[in-house]
This record gives C-alpha cells, structure tokens and sequence, in this order.
C-alpha cells in the first residue's frame, strides 16, 4: 500500500448541532477525543456547557409556562442536587484508580511523572477529571456523545454514570 487514506471534513461546523441537539454522533468514530472535534480543554469546557444549555435552559422555560419562575428554578436546583454528587463519585472514582492493578502493586498515585488513577481510554489532552465530568454531563443530558471510551472506567466509575 503506498497511500494513506485520512479521514477530514466539515468537523467543526458539526460540533454545535451534536451538542445543542443531544444527538451525540460524531464525524470521526473517536466522536469528541478527535483533535479536529475537540482540540483544547477550553474547546472540552465549551461543548460541556452546551450540553448542558438546553436542558438548564428548560428549566427556566417550564417555570415560564406554568406562570411561577420558582417552580423552573426548583426542578433546575433538584436536577443540579442529583448532577453534582454524581458527578464528583465518578471523578473521585477514576481518580482513585482501577482496584483490579492494586493486588498487581502498580503505581495508580499522582505524582510528577504521571496523572495517577485510571487513565485507561482517557485523552492525554483532557486526563481524568474532564473526561469524568464529561461523561457525567453527557448521562446526565441523554447526549450520547463521548471524550474517552466508557467501558474502560473502573467498575464504581461506570456504575455511577448508570445513575
């Protein structure tokens, strides 16, 4: 073989309409861990946020059409109680690393050399926490896309995403 054939295409003009309309496909079969979708952490934030945007954002408009903003704010605070505690589970699990390499006396800590915890199936680019709290935000939104390949959490990383 003397060529290589290399995916491209309209990526980016794709991203907001995955995002905004929770649909979750990607251009590219890594969907939002291929550099041309997701090249940046700040570009990672921005996606998560719009996520996340819609739904938020009909919160407000549900309080709007039953004539009591409050009753919008409430379910946007109950829907935020349940988000947040899962979210940090599922961080602090990656982050303590997979229980299956403690008996083999692998090194899971934090330190100068290495992120620590379970970066198996995570982006460099991202590492543990944005790829947690993107899986969680993505669950939590029924958005279906993915930054890092779930079936390599750890077992209460994956569960708590079910959640």
């Amino acid at each position: 073989m003397t060529t290589q054939l290399l995916p491209m295409g309209p990526a980016a003009s794709q991203i907001a309409i995955k995002q905004l309309g929770t649909n979750g496909g990607g251009f590219f079969n890594v969907n939002s861990a291929h550099p041309f979708e997701n090249p940046t952490p700040l570009s990672n934030f921005l996606e998560m946020l719009a996520i996340l945007l819609i739904p938020a954002a009909l919160c407000y408009t549900f309080g709007e059409m039953v004539g009591d903003r409050r009753q919008g704010w409430a379910l946007l605070a109950v829907m935020t109680v349940i988000f947040v505690p899962l979210m940090i589970g599922c961080v602090a699990a990656e982050q303590a690393g997979n229980p299956a390499l403690h008996g083999l006396h692998v090194d899971q800590h934090a330190s100068a050399l290495q992120a620590g915890g379970n970066m198996e199936g995570k982006e460099v680019r991202f590492g543990i926490v944005d790829s947690a709290i993107w899986s969680t935000a993505t669950t939590a939104a029924s958005n279906g896309s993915v930054n890092s390949m779930l079936d390599s959490y750890t077992p209460l990383g994956g569960l708590i995403r079910c959640g």
